[in-house]
Formats: C-alpha cells, sequence, structure tokens
C-alpha cells in the first residue's frame, strides 16, 4: 500500500512539473497592465483549448499530489 502511494505521488509530481513547465506566462510587465487588458477581456478565450487543458491537468496534479502527502505523512506518523 504504501509503494502504490509513493509511486502515485511520483506520478503525480512529474505530471504537475510538466504541466507548470509547459504553461504559458501571465505576465507582460508594465506594458501589459496598461494596454493588455482590453485583449484579456475581449480578444482570447481561454475556457477552452490548450492552456485550459494544461491548467486542470495542474490542479488535478497538485490535488493528487497533496492528498498522497498527507496520506503519506499519516501513515508514518502512525495516525492511520
Amino acid at each position: 500500500m504504501d509503494l502504490a502511494i509513493k509511486i502515485i505521488l511520483l506520478i503525480a509530481s512529474v505530471v504537475l512539473i510538466a504541466s507548470v513547465l509547459l504553461q504559458q506566462s501571465n505576465s507582460a510587465g508594465l506594458s501589459g497592465a496598461i494596454g493588455g487588458g482590453a485583449e484579456q477581456l475581449f480578444g482570447k478565450k481561454k475556457g477552452r483549448g490548450y492552456e485550459a487543458i494544461l491548467k486542470k491537468i495542474t490542479l488535478i496534479g497538485a490535488i493528487v499530489f497533496v492528498l498522497c502527502s498527507v496520506v503519506i505523512v499519516a501513515r508514518e506518523s502512525g495516525s492511520f
């Protein structure tokens, strides 16, 4: 059981690292703060496509990572 949880933790960490590295940066600096607001509001649909999929993968990977970490710590401390 412990080995399975640790393997899931390893897979979740690799997925989390890869999905974070594949995402584009949201910061555009000062020029994005002044002129890029309208483009974000009207120009791009971020609800669909590649970035939305990466965002969901990142969220799921983070949840699995945290849950596996908590379970491993609880089992090591004897709470389970």
